[in-house]
């Protein structure tokens, strides 16, 4: 069925394409100019919509330039956010917004490293804001590959690997057939090309992306499942402490699959699940049927992802009958070191 709607927007895609193109052209030939600010920027995007792991990307980075020393700050657009405008997420000690207000992705990473961070749509007066204030001299931008009005001084493309690896062709097209913001051509502003294999084991990628790849820095992810964080109490548990267990597993990310095949890996059960839309502001009555359908599965727990907990945490009080945890997760590189190396020597 996705796919046929897929196929209905296809004579839209030259029409994006053509807006696309004319805006990086003009961008190219320096009508639209990029504004430096008083700060190295490291920025994280990509060329697809969503679940290709820019948020633990952004994790890693910011906790790199964290251990070394650099007063870093985090800025993000706060996609799916309730407020307008800037708004201060942590000063650095302590988390200012709620999820609601801020965003989802920006209050996950601040609860995974506290830095001074703020959303902004206008990333320029975000950023200039930001570091005015606290006085940093790093910044980390969250999703910013495509908002080219803001200078930085690495820029960081990130792809799934699955993704790459696919044979729908419908979904390597461009908005709104397929899943593609930019051409593969656009590469060419990228720094450092990250491969995130996720859950999966690292394979080679199809010949037809070597011209676009070819001469960039390039660099693999993988995810780590650390282990189970209960969503109520913070006690942690061993990823074996849930092997063979009947669950009910929840979820409101871009793309599940990962998610469930490190479910899987672990020998969690995954059959009963209940899969929402990317950014879903959770309600007294989805957490109602999250509860109805955790006892007609007579499941043993919930299983959601951090991204979802910081929203279903409110609710604490009306899931105090079911046992919710959340599955932690943390990105790292087959090349640790050489990747930790370039980003800390392009901000000296």
């Amino acid at each position: 069925m996705l796919d046929f709607l897929r196929v209905l927007f296809i004579p839209l895609v030259p029409i994006y394409a053509i807006i696309i193109g004319v805006r990086n052209f003009l961008f190219d030939i320096k009508v639209f100019k990029s504004k430096k600010v008083n700060a190295k920027v490291v920025s994280v995007g990509n060329l697809t919509v969503g679940g290709s792991g820019k948020t633990p990307t952004v994790i890693y980075v910011s906790k790199l330039l964290k251990s070394a020393g650099i007063r870093a700050g985090v800025l993000s657009r706060g996609y799916g956010r309730t407020s307008k405008g800037y708004l201060l997420v942590s000063d650095g000690n302590e988390i200012k917004a709620d999820v609601e207000t801020c965003g989802d992705e920006i209050y996950q990473t601040m609860l995974e490293c506290l830095l001074p961070a703020a959303v902004s749509e206008e990333r320029v007066l975000g950023a200039e804001k930001l570091i005015k204030d606290f006085s940093v001299n790093a910044l980390v931008l969250d999703d910013a590959y495509q908002h080219r009005w803001i200078h930085r001084d690495v820029n960081l493309l990130i792809f799934e690997q699955r993704f790459l690896l696919s044979k729908n062709k419908l979904r390597k097209l461009g908005l709104p057939t397929g899943n593609m913001r930019e051409p593969l051509s656009q590469t060419k502003r990228a720094d450092v090309i990250i491969i995130n294999r996720k859950f999966s084991h690292k394979q080679n990628l199809p010949e037809e992306f070597s011209k676009y790849f070819n001469g960039k820095k390039i660099f693999t992810a993988f995810f780590k499942a650390i282990g189970f964080v209960d969503i109520k109490t913070h006690v942690f548990y061993k990823p074996e402490e849930f092997r063979g267990q009947k669950s009910l597993v929840v979820s409101a990310v871009a793309n599940p699959y990962s998610f469930l095949n490190a479910l899987r890996q672990i020998d969690v059960e995954t059959t009963n699940k209940m899969i929402f839309r990317d950014h879903k502001i959770y309600t007294e009555n989805d957490v109602q049927e999250i509860r109805k359908q955790f006892y007609a599965t007579n499941a043993q727990s919930v299983l959601t992802t951090h991204k979802d907990a910081v929203k279903l945490s409110q609710f604490n009080r009306e899931m105090d009958d079911i046992d919710i945890y959340y599955l932690k997760i943390e990105l790292d590189f087959d090349q640790k070191s050489e990747f930790d190396n370039y980003i800390l020597s392009k901000l000296n």
